[in-house]
């Protein structure tokens, strides 16, 4: 158990190569994509997904351990490190538009797999020091509201027509990225509200936190300009925006066409059969065993380490890096999902 923290330390190298974008011209900007969307779905078609499970005893002693945790809060200034050396880089003088589009990819790739999905993780827990670095996270890609719809209203409405962030069958991503953009950020307004109007709070009040969200996140982008100039935020802005159209496309995977039965008294019990599940090794290891996302929901305290593969949940093909470049096609993400989700509906 004392060496098993480690098998995560490779998704170091994730901002090992976007450091060496940001320090690079050419193609070495590239680097962290051709890992992320060529190297990685290549080894993950030739290793096969492992589907084993932690015992109860080894479970208990994971989550006891601190050293995944610290692996988890080590992400935090690494990420801001990187965040500050993009503010710094992608303004120098000579750069060509490649080496600036390579530049800023690398910094929202870093954005959505360490901004965003760490702070996933982080936004679960209990402890407030983990609340905030989850807001510290999104903040760096101006998507601070997911902590407030992910967690009161995605876990909620999940596989659900009324949850914004669950892809239905026969919808392309494209489609999906606006309906669940737009859609998502209008639901954080109004649950904080309801939050509000029980407690006989103001909605226009200091502790509406969606309204500290967008002041706060407005503030940090004009500080930005003042600091670094107008391009430096141009780029900023550009790398936030891939960093949760990442997100948005792990949620289309996560949840496409499952849904739950609707009963009198409400909708059916969350199970893991609401959501893709992937046991392919590298893509657990690289996004913090997101991709075991079937236990996630079924019990969302889980801490990263101790989620488990569960044989009734539907399973994808390959990793979830293999599965984001194949819903970028239309029509063969249709072509191979539809058939799964026929197959599974029929022997569900």
């Amino acid at each position: 158990m004392r060496l098993r923290p480690f098998k995560y330390v490779p998704v170091f190298s994730l901002p090992v190569l976007v450091y060496i974008s940001l320090m690079n011209t050419g193609w070495l900007t590239y680097l962290p994509l051709i890992e992320a969307f060529i190297i990685i779905p290549f080894l993950e078609l030739l290793i096969k997904p492992d589907p084993t499970n932690l015992s109860d005893e080894e479970s208990e002693l994971a989550s006891k351990t601190f050293t995944f945790d610290l692996l988890i809060y080590l992400i935090v200034p690494v990420h801001l490190f990187l965040l500050f050396t993009f503010f710094q880089t992608i303004g120098e003088a000579g750069l060509t538009l490649a080496d600036k589009i390579g530049r800023t990819s690398a910094m929202g790739l870093s954005c959505g797999v360490f901004g965003i999905n760490v702070a996933h993780e982080l936004g679960h827990r209990k402890k407030r020091y983990e609340k905030f670095l989850a807001k510290i996270l999104l903040l760096t890609s101006l998507y601070m509201h997911f902590f407030i719809e992910h967690n009161r209203g995605h876990h909620k409405r999940v596989s659900t027509p009324e949850d914004p962030s669950s892809a239905r069958k026969g919808e392309n991503l494209y489609r999906f990225w606006i309906r669940s953009v737009v859609f998502a950020y209008l639901s954080a307004w109004r649950l904080e509200a309801d939050r509000l109007r029980k407690r006989n709070v103001p909605i226009v009040s200091i502790e509406n936190e969606m309204l500290l969200f967008q002041i706060i996140q407005l503030t940090f982008i004009i500080a930005v300009w003042q600091f670094f100039g107008f391009q430096v935020m141009f780029f900023f802005l550009c790398a936030a925006v891939m960093g949760f159209l990442l997100l948005e496309t792990v949620n289309y995977i996560e949840h496409y066409g499952l849904q739950r039965v609707r009963k009198a008294s409400g909708y059916e019990r969350v199970m893991p059969r609401h959501s893709w599940n992937s046991d392919h090794h590298i893509g657990r290891m690289m996004l913090f065993e997101l991709s075991r996302h079937s236990d996630h929901h079924y019990m969302a305290s889980r801490k990263y380490q101790v989620l488990r593969h569960i044989s009734e949940s539907p399973q994808m093909p390959t990793g979830y890096p293999g599965m984001m470049m194949l819903a970028l096609i239309p029509p063969i993400w249709f072509g191979l999902m539809n058939r799964k989700l026929e197959k599974w509906n029929a022997n569900v």
